[in-house]
Order: structure tokens, then sequence, then C-alpha cells
């Protein structure tokens, strides 16, 4: 499988000295759904502003399936969509009129432009919308009609930098089943998203930057592999009151409160292990869950970790 990004010794110093990148190494596979993360100010969007050309690095360089972004300015940016973290269109114009301006900065055809623009628009629920003012929608159909935009003339590539910023839960599932869907169907996606639940949800492989530089790039299973224990929280069906708990043999659990308990697994041990343990205690489950999300874990581990 060829690379849709290929990143070589990317470097970014800014005029006031601040080394926004640090030799950055990164290669992004077509069709893959990529995560990078990072705190504030790691160089996530300065990536992003090279890749898009918006900003212009001090050393090394990007290729988009091959071509050079710094040579081949408008071939690659026919092979790219990007969804940046602020909303940046004319909140005066229609919907529908955002989405087909965008097709025509492509060449697009009217009639194709207006064909992808209902496809769009319909996908993600922004259809009845097309005649209103941009101003009048909420912040999640706003966040929506910024993807609608990316995808008009409908790009290999897709760069999503915090999509779901500020869209509440059930929007955001459905964004989610909107992205894995295109990414399906071959767009290559990377996201950037500080909901680290999203970044495990969706995607396959993912980097951590820290201070400019890439501390961690493998596949997300491999990563989670390489957690040492989680907490486990034991709906339980039954009410316990603390008494009763204390008269079982329960090695590592702990009683939260009446209908819950907690239990440290490690990476040697398997959460069937638990049923069992709960079973032979004649304890009914209903529902298991992770205390806190499993990358979120490895992503302050991380960066707790790292030196620059």
């Amino acid at each position: 499988m060829s690379s849709a990004i290929s990143i070589t010794n990317l470097q970014k110093t800014y005029a006031n000295g601040h080394q926004a990148l640090r030799g950055v190494d990164l290669e992004v596979q077509e069709r893959d759904f990529f995560a990078l993360l990072g705190p504030n100010g790691a160089g996530k969007s300065t990536i992003i502003g090279i890749i898009s050309t918006l900003v212009r690095p001090t050393g090394g360089g990007v290729a988009v399936y091959g071509r050079d972004v710094a040579t081949h300015v408008y071939e690659t940016k026919l092979d790219f969509g990007v969804v940046p973290q602020e909303v940046n269109f004319n909140p005066f114009e229609k919907v529908a009129d955002i989405v087909m301006t965008q097709a025509g900065y492509y060449g697009l055809p009217r009639a194709l432009a207006r064909e992808r623009t209902e496809k769009y628009l319909r996908k993600l629920g922004l259809w009845d919308k097309r005649d209103v003012r941009s101003r009048t929608l909420s912040g999640g159909m706003k966040r929506r009609l910024m993807i609608a935009r990316a995808l008009v003339h409908e790009p290999r590539l897709l760069i999503l930098d915090e999509p779901t910023a500020g869209v509440d839960i059930e929007l955001r599932r459905s964004m989610w089943d909107f992205l894995q869907e295109i990414n399906n169907n071959g767009t290559t996606i990377i996201l950037t998203t500080h909901y680290l639940e999203e970044a495990e949800h969706l995607c396959r492989n993912i980097a951590i930057i820290d201070q400019g530089r890439i501390i961690e790039n493998c596949s997300m299973k491999s990563l989670l592999n390489k957690l040492d224990s989680q907490t486990l929280v034991c709906d339980l069906r039954h009410e316990m009151s603390s008494e009763v708990f204390a008269q079982h043999t329960l090695p590592g659990f702990r009683h939260v409160d009446s209908h819950t308990l907690e239990v440290d697994l490690g990476r040697d041990h398997d959460v069937n292990e638990v049923f069992a343990l709960l079973s032979q205690a004649n304890i009914h489950v209903k529902g298991m869950r992770n205390k806190s999300n499993r990358l979120e874990q490895l992503f302050l581990s991380r960066l707790k970790n790292s030196t620059v």
C-alpha cells in the first residue's frame, strides 16, 4: 500500500525563535484512519498548516501521494480536504452556497457541484438547512458544514483538526459513523482530537507529538497493549453493603457503593478471571467498563516520560 502522506525531517522555527517542529518524520498509509495527538502547542496545527501550504517549513518536506506540496501546490490540493479548528466561512452566506462556492474553487462543473452539494449536505444532515444563513446554525451544524465543504471535491485525503470540539455526544457519535463510512470507502483520514476515546474508537494508527517531536508512532492496538494495568468498574445487579462485601474473599476488589465494585486488572490477567471470581462469590454483574479511557492513561504517561 502506498503512502498518502510522507513527512521527512520536518522543522519549523518562527521569527521569535520558537521551535514548533524539531525534525518530524511521519508516514500515513493510503486508506488509513490516523490519529495525531498531542497537548496544546505540541505542533499538530503546524504540521497541518505545512501540509495545506499555509505555513512554510524551515527544513524538511512533505509529500502527498508522492508529490512535494511545496512544488506541486495545485495538484496536491486536489488530493486533500481540510477541516480546521475554527469556523472560517461567511456567516451571512447560505449553507448550500458555501459548499457550492468551494466546489467552484476546484473547477467542478456547476451541475456536478450542485449534485455533490446535495449529496454531502444530505449525508451530514444539513439538507433541510440549505437555504438558511450559516450564522443561524448550531455549533455542531457548523462543524458538519465544514466537513461537507472539505469533501465536495471528493479528495483522497481528509484532514480533521478537532472536528467534534463542542459537539454533543449524540451528534459526535453520528459523525463518527459518517467518518468510518467514508474511510471504509477509501478516504484516508488524519484526525487530531482532545477526545481520546474518539481516537481510540476510530483510528488504527497513532502518533503522539510533544514539544515538536514525535514521541510515539505505532498502531493503536500495539500502543494499548503497552498499558500495564487498567481499572474496571463492575456495576452490580443487586445491592451490596460494605458489610456484606467484607464477607467475601475478593482480592484486589474495592467496594465503591452499594451497586459498584472496582478492580485493578494487570496486563497478564484476563477479564474472564474477574467474572469467574464474582461468579464464585455469587455476585451478579449487569455491566463492566473501564474507569478511565485506556488511551488517555497511555497518552498522559508518554507525555510525562518524554524529554526534549
